[in-house]
């Protein structure tokens, strides 16, 4: 991601969007929380930014450290700001989500993007699209954990 610059300090919406481009999951520290897919909503006022996300689960651990991310990115940018984070529990986070930037750069840190249904995965190294599911949770619940059978890499792939 690439350096911010300084506005006017006037916030919009799509300069907020633009802002928290920046801040990355902290477990895939190469995908941001927009192209993840867990922003819902942004909401500017006269003094004060509201951004609602979606956990990628309901338990993710991660939730406090990207709440405190996306706080202090955008205190950085717009310090006139009151500043409110919130998760949505009522909308379920679901990896159509992720965009197609944020696709590529899951599979450019060896985790496989999502297929459409659960199976449909193509190994991130090889791309061999036949590779054996070794255990259904890997390092966070929203992954599991694969071998394949063709350049015998194992890999995470998200869960559709």
């Amino acid at each position: 991601m690439g350096l911010m610059q300084k506005s006017d300090g006037r916030a919009t919406v799509e300069s907020v969007y633009e802002c928290i481009s920046h801040v990355c999951d902290p477990e895939i520290p190469t995908v941001s929380i927009v192209d993840l897919g867990m922003v819902e909503k942004v909401t500017v006022t006269d003094r004060q930014i509201v951004v609602v996300l979606i956990p990628t689960f309901v338990g993710c651990p991660a939730q406090p450290i990207i709440a405190r991310d996306v706080r202090q990115t955008l205190a950085a940018q717009y310090a006139d700001y009151a500043i409110e984070v919130r998760f949505a529990l009522t909308v379920a986070w679901t990896s159509a989500r992720i965009t197609e930037a944020g696709r590529q750069a899951l599979q450019a840190c060896g985790i496989a993007p999502p297929g459409r249904a659960f199976g449909d995965v193509a190994c991130p190294v090889c791309h061999d699209t036949k590779p054996v599911l070794h255990n259904l949770f890997g390092s966070t619940s929203c992954r599991s954990l694969y071998y394949c059978r063709q350049c015998r890499n194992p890999f995470e792939a998200f869960k559709p």
